[in-house]
């Protein structure tokens, strides 16, 4: 057992798996170039359903290995030469968000494959949950995997917290700690504008390829290192502060977007800190609210023509769900 989170259990078809989506804190963009990120599982959902099948199918859909890479790059890792399978998946996570879809769904069905061939304990699926993602995408670090593996707040390369495990990519290797849950709400609201994740981390590549890039990063690195630390004492305050100055960075590199913007300053009057979360040039934001103007918050968001969700940390990350009914 992990921290107390245990593996996944060995379990014959079908298999039911939930897993949680994820909120970026602080660090997104950076944590790819090896900056630290904290990042917590949140607690909205994906739900994949695995039966043995005569054919293989995802969502009804026979020709999902050439539409959804996600799925095809889950087949190729963790169930390749294995019998057909029937895929179901649901969510209450919205797709292109930065909130996690795909990394629920990876870990979803990493976590059913893993149990349908013997179990899985949690390292390997955060390593393998990595892997899937990443040969869809192309490019990314291993935060948000491991959120959802994890669940709770993770700090990856923050050098802070309880000692998990490590995830090994191509060229680096990100180490995951356990940071203390400071037990606040937190608000996350999508504009309606999708964003793709590679294209955005890919630019923001060669923002950092520029004369100032070392020094953006390092300062990337200091906000996510001390903000690592503030929540971890539950210091609102310095959290506040710099979740705004982490978002200023992103609009640096040319990953905001009005619409985040126009967010933001409808945010404003309720919230004691705020950011654009994930990959940025649509996508999300989150939102530190000021306590007690949770659902003045919500309204001014929705006012604003986004979609709030009012979260709390998923402290056990991706599980089975009881029972699987193959019906």
């Amino acid at each position: 057992m992990i921290d107390g989170v245990p593996p996944i259990p060995a379990r014959e078809l079908p298999v039911a798996v939930r897993a949680p989506g994820k909120c970026i804190v602080f660090g997104e963009h950076a944590v790819v170039h090896g900056a630290p990120e904290l990042v917590f599982a949140i607690d909205l959902h994906t739900q994949v359903i695995v039966r043995a099948s005569s054919e293989l199918r995802l969502n009804a859909d026979r020709e999902a290995t050439s539409r959804n890479p996600y799925f095809r790059s889950a087949l190729e890792l963790s169930w390749k030469d294995r019998p057909p399978i029937d895929v179901r998946a649901v969510s209450r996570i919205p797709r292109s968000a930065g909130l996690g879809s795909s990394a629920a769904l990876v870990a979803s069905l990493a976590a059913a494959f893993g149990a349908a061939t013997g179990g899985i304990d949690r390292p390997t699926l955060a390593q393998r949950s990595f892997e899937i993602e990443r040969g869809a995408q192309g490019v990314g670090s291993a935060g948000d995997t491991t959120a959802v593996v994890g669940g709770g707040f993770l700090a990856v390369n923050g050098g802070a917290g309880t000692p998990l495990w490590t995830v090994s990519g191509p060229d680096r290797t990100w180490d995951v700690r356990r940071v203390p849950d400071p037990g606040w709400v937190w608000v996350v609201a999508h504009s309606g504008i999708p964003r793709s994740t590679g294209d955005a981390v890919r630019a923001v590549a060669r923002r950092l390829e520029a004369p100032d890039g070392p020094e953006l990063l390092h300062e990337f690195s200091r906000v996510a290192a001390e903000g690592i630390r503030a929540v971890g004492a539950g210091d609102r305050r310095t959290v506040a502060e710099l979740l705004g100055r982490n978002h200023e960075l992103l609009r640096e590199v040319g990953v905001s977007h009005p619409r985040l913007e126009e967010l933001l300053k409808a945010a404003a009057p309720a919230a004691e800190g705020a950011k654009l979360t994930g990959a940025g040039a649509g996508g999300s934001i989150v939102v530190l609210p000021v306590p007690g103007k949770e659902t003045e918050l919500v309204r001014r968001l929705a006012r604003a023509g986004a979609l709030p969700f009012v979260v709390r940390p998923d402290p056990t990350g991706v599980e089975l769900v009881e029972p699987a009914h193959p019906d």
